[in-house]
């Protein structure tokens, strides 16, 4: 998987000089860290850092970026995520996203280094989404693990966990306005100890919720985006309200 990893990391860096490029970096503040229906920062404040390379094209788009999460009342759940995306138009988006916590795992699966199937820490997911246009504002995701530290099942073959999301964008007074739905796709055999990764057992509802957001203007030169979101998950009878603001350079 290192391979695969530097492989296109190696193709991304042959291909960038006839690109325009840009850096870019910031943060997102938020008082839970809310993941597909679960509460993954301990039910604290979290801040999220990033840096993202962007180059391409306006039809072509490449991006190479880091993500993370940490939690601001304790270790808790930390997260750091490397990301490689292509962008197709605006359109539709392919994805591998490489997930790991190194305040969660411990022993081979705490080192970062490590990519042995049976012994790493890091989780490899691949998307496809389409961001959805004026005339047709859905907005569809699609996810599987497909390598790494996936949930397993009693016979230790893995999951290749997976989930599904479809938003509907909207406008209202100044605000943008999503309701969204998310689906956990598998099915676990309780009887044996299985347990899903979105800790569900069987396909359902489990990220169901409405998020307002705004960019407020501050100054001629400085707006700040806010975003407000109530989030509930059916399928383990919770319900969340996540409040943050995003700040970039």
């Amino acid at each position: 998987m290192k391979k695969i990893l530097f492989l296109f990391l190696i193709s991304f860096s042959l291909i960038q000089y006839s690109f325009a490029q840009e850096f870019s970096a910031g943060a997102d503040i938020f008082n839970l860290y809310m993941w597909r229906g679960l509460d993954l920062g301990g039910g604290q404040p979290s801040i999220q850092p990033w840096v993202k390379y962007t180059f391409g094209t306006e039809k072509h788009e490449f991006s190479v970026g880091y993500w993370s999460a940490f939690a601001i009342g304790g270790n808790v759940n930390q997260e750091v995520d490397l990301s490689l995306n292509y962008t197709y138009n605006g359109l539709l988006t392919l994805n591998i996203t490489d997930y790991f916590f190194p305040g969660l795992n411990t022993g081979t699966k705490n080192n970062y280094f490590e990519y042995r199937s049976d012994q790493t820490g890091h989780v490899i997911e691949g998307q496809v989404m389409f961001s959805g246009t004026e005339k047709i504002p859905v907005s569809l995701l699609f996810t599987m693990n497909f390598y790494g530290n996936d949930a397993k099942k009693a016979d230790g073959a893995l999951f290749f966990s997976k989930y599904l999301e479809a938003g509907y964008k909207a406008h209202v007074k100044g605000l943008d306005v999503v309701p969204f739905a998310g689906f956990c796709l598998d099915k676990a055999d309780t009887d044996k100890g299985e347990v899903t990764y979105y800790q569900y057992a069987k396909p359902g509802l489990i990220n169901l919720g409405l998020k307002l957001s705004k960019s407020v203007e501050i100054t001629d030169k400085f707006s700040l985006p806010i975003a407000c979101a109530v989030v509930t998950n059916p399928g383990l009878n919770k319900i969340h309200i996540v409040f943050g603001i995003s700040l970039g350079i």
